[in-house]
């Protein structure tokens, strides 16, 4: 099977990606403006990057680009990593994965879980560092890497699922809000909606200079992911932490929908945007991975303070 003849759709849905809740944040979204989310954490291993995986594999496979038997190799904050190494599981291939060292310790036993060979990088070096020693590996070892940030299989993923998801349940979105990482998300649903509302705004969230979210990014780090494009953005929002955190418990609390720091940090965004819309106007956003990965890091005790000097992966 080529490329040209690869159904995405259907190869995502073959290794088990669902279609997920699109929820309405009532408890949240202000008065005359409707907030809807995604609820991502109800995929295979419990985050949006399953999708992305899969339409990774798939295409690699189409391509010949991946041998059976082949070893993969991977830079992820974690949630990639552990979608991949399901994947890795069931098609028979050895997966090695490269973190930071101050992931948390339930994305490392997921991996380890899988069967996931486990290299750390250099905590202070961020993503970009895991980036660089994935590349390394797999240019010294002549593994397969498949790259996230590079592959736009990455933005396909959201194009051809997330977003027509999305089109087929609301009859209008006037604004879609999505956590900046490797960008595939904005870029794949942001895609997909124009194509119907030539109109709707794309806002990326991201995270100030310092401060570190699960999965999210700065451009102001000099790297910008190659399937990202900033000009297909109508604007960008910095998210503190200690906002993220914030929102995560009220999602909690009020909305009961058990989210991890960047959904915080997604919604958070989402109702600053919703709140410089007229009435009558819906703002949608992703709920990118669940709670229960998080819960060794204290997000539902801290408070904005003690956040503030708080590295979250």
């Amino acid at each position: 099977m080529s490329t040209s003849t690869l159904d995405l759709a259907a190869s995502l849905r073959a290794w088990g990606v669902i279609r997920t809740p699109l929820v309405r944040l009532r408890e949240i979204e202000p008065s005359g403006v409707a907030i809807y989310a995604k609820c991502e954490w109800q995929q295979p291993t419990g985050s949006v990057k399953d999708r992305v995986a899969a339409a990774m594999v798939a295409r690699a496979v189409a391509d010949g680009a991946l041998p059976p038997g082949a070893r993969l190799v991977e830079a992820s904050s974690g949630n990639t990593g552990i979608a991949l190494a399901r994947l890795a599981v069931m098609t028979g291939h050895p997966f090695t994965v490269v973190v930071p060292e101050n992931v948390t310790a339930e994305r490392i036993q997921l991996l380890t879980a899988f069967g996931a060979e486990v290299v750390f990088s250099p905590a202070e070096e961020g993503s970009n560092g895991a980036v660089r020693l994935a590349e390394r590996l797999a240019a010294d070892e002549g593994w397969v890497l498949l790259h996230q940030y590079e592959n736009p299989a990455n933005v396909d993923a959201h194009a051809v699922t997330t977003g027509p998801e999305i089109v087929e349940e609301l009859e209008r979105v006037d604004a879609f809000v999505a956590c900046l990482g490797t960008g595939g998300t904005l870029m794949g649903v942001g895609r997909a909606l124009r194509d119907v509302w030539p109109e709707v705004r794309v806002v990326a969230a991201e995270p100030p200079v310092g401060e570190t979210i699960a999965g999210l990014r700065t451009l102001a780090d000099g790297y910008v992911p190659p399937i990202f494009d900033p000009t297909a953005l109508d604007g960008r929002l910095l998210v503190r932490l200690g906002d993220a955190l914030a929102m995560l418990r009220r999602l909690v609390r009020t909305e009961g929908l058990p989210v991890g720091p960047s959904s915080g940090a997604a919604v958070h965004a989402a109702l600053r945007v919703a709140e410089r819309l007229p009435a009558g106007s819906v703002v949608v956003t992703v709920l990118p991975d669940g709670l229960e990965r998080y819960l060794s890091t204290r997000v539902l005790e801290l408070d904005a303070e003690e956040a503030g000097g708080l590295t979250l992966w």
